[in-house]
């Protein structure tokens, strides 16, 4: 109970401030609407299926992005834990394409993928890569040495010394990186739907900052974090259910 209260002082600071700066007008309404607008507007959006259209589209991309991310990054970032080989091969271009932004690529991605979804796939995939190649990566090459021995003088073979030791032993950084991958796919939404998008909340968003309507672009907001936070929150708690003594050490 203790814990819950203090959750919500913060949120509750802030709309507090909120209420209080929109009723004296120390800003412009055209510029920040008030909650009460701002609640008739999503509630306005929610009936008519206009949100909740935008958000199934959202989502889905999110999640197709983050899907192709892990059927690449996770196979990769294992063998280039385990093999020298590997790394030396994948490292360099690897090390070029991870410092170069996803919104950079836009142009060439258009040209390349057109503007249909798979453009915007590319680009959710390209700022969830990383953090999930990265985590995995280091899991499998930070494994305990000792463990190692053990399998060697168990005289494991290749495919048994991953299995049975290296796997293990990278669960904790591998779900570290989903849970990363998972947010940085929703941060890379908006630039994903800025190419030639008809619909998503990014969309709805861009719309709306276009038809000077600060309204719709909160409300979106809103949902993006909300919506996000959601996801995060049973990710963990399905975390907590596979690996029980993750959850007791992130609760200590």
């Amino acid at each position: 109970m203790i814990r819950l209260r203090n959750n919500i002082i913060l949120p509750l600071a802030l709309l507090s401030a909120w209420l209080l700066v929109t009723k004296y007008e120390l800003f412009s309404p055209y510029l920040l609407p008030s909650p009460q607008r701002t609640f008739t507007v999503f509630w306005q959006l929610f009936l008519d299926g206009t949100l909740t259209r935008h958000l199934s589209i959202s989502l889905l991309r999110v999640l197709g992005g983050f899907f192709c991310s892990c059927l690449v990054a996770l196979p990769l970032g294992i063998l280039c834990g385990r093999s020298t080989r590997f790394h030396d091969f994948f490292w360099p271009v690897l090390e070029f394409l991870r410092h170069v932004p996803p919104l950079a690529a836009i142009p060439l991605i258009i040209l390349w993928f057109g503007i249909d979804e798979a453009s915007k796939l590319m680009i959710i995939f390209l700022a969830s890569f990383f953090p999930l190649f990265l985590n995995t990566y280091g899991g499998i090459k930070n494994c305990d040495t000792k463990l190692l021995e053990v399998g060697s003088s168990l005289h494991f073979t290749a495919w048994q010394t991953a299995r049975y030791i290296q796997l293990p032993a990278a669960v904790p950084s591998i779900l570290v990186g989903l849970q990363l991958a998972l947010g940085y796919s929703w941060r890379a939404l908006i630039g994903a739907e800025l190419i030639a998008a008809s619909s998503g909340i990014g969309y709805m968003i861009l719309d709306a900052e276009q038809m000077s309507r600060p309204d719709i672009v909160l409300v979106g907001i809103f949902c993006i974090g909300i919506l996000g936070t959601l996801i995060n929150r049973l990710f963990l708690k399905l975390t907590c259910k596979l690996l029980p003594w993750q959850g007791k050490a992130g609760d200590d």
